[in-house]
């Protein structure tokens, strides 16, 4: 179908699907990015320490050595600027209570397939999904 031929009505519902999509994968992708891992989380001052170590480390080291160390600073920088970068948690939980009830209805999503994604319970009942539909 060409959107010329489209109905308002189908638009406006493409539409709020997209936006439905974009707030629920908003938080999904927040969620997923912040969870906590095993182990302590290594501070920005300790990995920035480690940068200064591996860079006195490349001034002497031979080719594949000095290769591996490159790429260990490029790790060790990315982990830096993954500890500065916080979503707006606020706003991407807002989204999903909007719009993760319609999202999930329309896709077929389960309470249990949003809890075992790691959706807490306390968030999918803010967005009016219970367990019963």
């Amino acid at each position: 179908m060409s959107e010329r031929t489209m109905s308002d009505e189908h638009k406006a519902a493409i539409a709020a699907g997209r936006i439905e999509a974009t707030a629920v994968r908003d938080y999904l992708e927040a969620v997923e990015t912040h969870r906590p891992k095993p182990g302590r989380r290594p501070s920005a001052e300790s990995l920035k320490a480690k940068q200064a170590a591996i860079d006195v480390q490349i001034a002497d080291a031979k080719p594949i050595q000095r290769l591996n160390l490159m790429q260990e600073r490029r790790d060790v920088e990315a982990a830096i600027e993954a500890l500065q970068v916080e979503p707006d948690m606020a706003a991407v939980e807002e989204g999903f209570v909007t719009h993760a009830a319609n999202y999930g209805h329309r896709k077929g999503i389960q309470y249990a397939t949003w809890r075992e994604f790691g959706v807490p319970a306390d968030m999918l009942a803010r967005a009016g999904i219970t367990r019963g539909g």
